[in-house]
């Protein structure tokens, strides 16, 4: 008797801003392994959380594996405008999420952005922009990357049911390039040609996960 090949689960992608939702519009999208959501949750993580509460809520999506995406700030010294992060956890006042495919992911990044530096580590959460001796502080404890949503995005998906779930980011600014500097319009092009061109690493990494529906 032949068998039926798994199908697999909907891929949720998570941003907050318009901006982001746009580039990832604008990538290319045929490839997938099965429906694609890219979500936009608004700012802050009060936001990501509801937003992805109501999202996971919806029958379609109960399975989904869930991708936080977006731009973020750097945090360690040598970081510039277009690099990528691929977050091995995400944190947050609630504890550490672990993020899965991690490896995979840098490997079709490298791939689907070639000449990018792609960074790994964890991936901070804050409610707030984080400029200056804050920064530093967080790369005291060991954050290589701060951003508003993507931690709670993940806290969200897990608590409506377990799945798989990881963070890439796209630095738009870093230590040495500071949103408030000359230059900014020039890293969020950059940031922006660089978030447009990984949706074939995040369709990889879905199609890898082969999550049957229950």
């Amino acid at each position: 008797m032949a068998t039926t090949p798994p199908v697999a689960a909907p891929l949720l992608i998570a941003c907050a801003l318009g901006i982001e939702r746009l580039a990832l519009r604008k990538g290319k999208r045929g490839g997938a392994a099965g429906p694609v959501t890219v979500l936009r949750t608004g700012m802050g993580p009060l936001a990501a959380d509801r937003a992805v509460d109501r999202a996971l809520a919806d029958p379609a999506l109960r399975d989904a594996a869930v991708l936080a995406t977006g731009f973020c700030a750097g945090l360690a010294p040598g970081m510039h405008p277009g690099d990528l992060v691929v977050a091995e956890e995400t944190r947050d006042a609630r504890g550490r999420t672990p993020c899965v495919g991690t490896d995979l992911l840098v490997k079709e990044l490298v791939r689907a952005v070639p000449g990018r530096t792609v960074h790994t580590g964890p991936l901070t959460g804050s409610d707030h922009v984080v400029r200056g001796h804050e920064r530093s502080e967080l790369l005291t404890i060991g954050a290589i990357a701060v951003d508003m949503e993507s931690a709670a995005t993940l806290h969200s998906a897990l608590r409506a049911g377990a799945r798989p779930v990881a963070a890439v980011r796209v630095v738009v600014d870093a230590p040495e390039h500071e949103l408030v500097r000359i230059g900014t319009v020039r890293g969020g092009i950059s940031a922006f040609r660089v978030l447009r061109a990984v949706l074939p690493a995040f369709f990889e990494w879905h199609r890898s996960l082969l999550l049957p529906r229950r």
